[in-house]
């Protein structure tokens, strides 16, 4: 490689942008660090608030195989539940729950509404099935969801879906918008 000739002008251009320069005595650099790092604060695993916080005030009837369900928060106009029923808020999610234990069904429920609430979803289907295979010919999961979803901080309203959505065996169910979305509850 030959070696590019350079121009007075383009040198003094250079030695001036650069300014004053000092030279090095060493060329050799130190690959052990100058210190220990600095500490970092552990993260604390986030404290998983319980959502089932609202207490029911009244005891609930058991519910049998085609009985239909329906709730409503203190608050709210009757015509949010008519809205609800004719699927008028239009469905974003769905979780299926057939044939999972009490505590599984639990468990993925709680989980599904609280990712709901975080991704702005509104409405959801949550199907539990009519309990046909239950004993005593009581739904187990029917009368479960019927209990947590009034428990529930996050859920305004729910129903019995309509016969070609699940009918008895299935609830629409209304979640109220994350405060990271900025609605309100007059925003229904």
């Amino acid at each position: 490689m030959t070696k590019k000739t350079t121009s007075p002008d383009d040198s003094a251009l250079f030695r001036n942008t650069v300014g004053k320069v000092k030279t090095i005595d060493t060329n050799t650099v130190s690959l052990q660090p100058a210190g220990k790092p600095r500490p970092f604060p552990k993260t604390k695993p986030l404290e998983q608030i319980d959502p089932l916080q609202k207490d029911i005030s009244a005891k609930l009837d058991m519910l049998f195989q085609e009985d239909r369900i329906a709730f409503l928060a203190p608050g709210l106009q009757k015509n949010v539940l008519k809205k609800l029923r004719k699927g008028q808020y239009g469905l974003d999610a769905e979780i299926d729950l057939h044939g999972l234990t009490s505590r599984n069904a639990k468990q993925q429920l709680l989980n599904f509404l609280h990712d709901c609430v975080e991704n702005g979803i509104r409405c959801v289907h949550v199907i539990h099935g009519k309990g046909y295979n239950s004993p005593d010919s009581q739904p187990v999961l029917k009368n479960d969801i019927n209990l947590w979803l009034r428990q529930h901080q996050d859920v305004l309203a729910f129903c019995s879906a309509p016969p070609k959505a699940g009918g008895s065996g299935a609830v629409f169910v209304l979640l109220r918008f994350s405060a990271k979305f900025g609605a309100h509850e007059e925003d229904i």
